[in-house]
């Protein structure tokens, strides 16, 4: 069993709208171990983009505890967000990579600065940052800029950028949902394939049944009805899928 990354207790987040206070989720609480994996599943709007911010510190939640990487950042604690923003800020630069559904580039960089300045920003060595692009299979793409290449290939450099950060959580925001059948099965597989290489853990948001049934864990949102807040601490079920690399 892997030492635990990331836990959770009585997570709660809410929207207003208007005099109403709309509950998204409730009484959260979740373990992931290092080298894990997990999938959140549910509809839109049950709340999936919404912890995976607040998992990574870019948005905040109502009341709970989040502990990660040996942090604490306590929901409640409403005076120490500024101290809490620096400490986020620190942990998504060097060990929280995050992956979202359209691929994060600069523009203005191509495939391979953008993939070392990732590396640079959270205090690797930036010499390797090819053979990241050449193992994801647009090595020979390096030199291009974002706008020259397919959505398939620009989230692999997307994927390029957060493992060569070396992290030790990824969370992955529908991260093939923008691609087509083909490119997203060939997308994810590189994605399982380096998580479980390189052994870090995975929290990944889908609406993609087989793609969920890949990861060690599911936390499932999508039954709850809009009228209620999700309490997930009873929502937790583990995958057949192989086992999370044990570290």
């Amino acid at each position: 069993m892997g030492q635990a990354l990331l836990t959770v207790h009585g997570l709660a987040k809410g929207f207003q709208s208007g005099s109403e206070q709309i509950p998204v989720l409730a009484d959260l609480a979740l373990t992931l171990n290092q080298g894990q994996s997990m999938a959140v599943m549910g509809r839109s709007g049950s709340g999936k983009s919404t912890l995976l911010n607040m998992l990574c510190g870019l948005e905040y939640p109502d009341a709970g505890v989040i502990d990660i990487d040996g942090q604490r950042f306590d929901g409640g604690q409403a005076s120490d967000q500024r101290a809490q923003a620096r400490c986020w800020a620190d942990l998504r630069r060097q060990r929280i990579g995050v992956v979202f559904q359209d691929a994060n580039l600069m523009p203005a960089m191509s495939l391979l600065d953008n993939v070392r300045l990732r590396a640079r920003l959270a205090g690797q060595d930036d010499q390797g940052c090819l053979a990241w692009l050449e193992r994801l299979g647009i090595g020979t793409l390096g030199d291009r800029f974002p706008d020259q290449v397919s959505g398939g290939q620009r989230q692999r450099a997307a994927l390029a950028m957060v493992f060569a950060m070396q992290p030790a959580l990824i969370l992955a925001d529908e991260p093939t949902g923008s691609l087509d059948r083909h490119t997203a099965d060939d997308v994810a597989d590189e994605l399982f394939r380096l998580q479980a290489e390189h052994g870090c853990a995975l929290i990944l948001a889908t609406h993609d049944a087989e793609l969920a049934a890949r990861c060690g864990q599911r936390l499932d949102l999508a039954h709850l009805s809009s009228s209620s807040a999700p309490s997930a601490s009873s929502m937790l079920s583990t995958s057949s899928a192989p086992a999370d690399r044990p570290q």
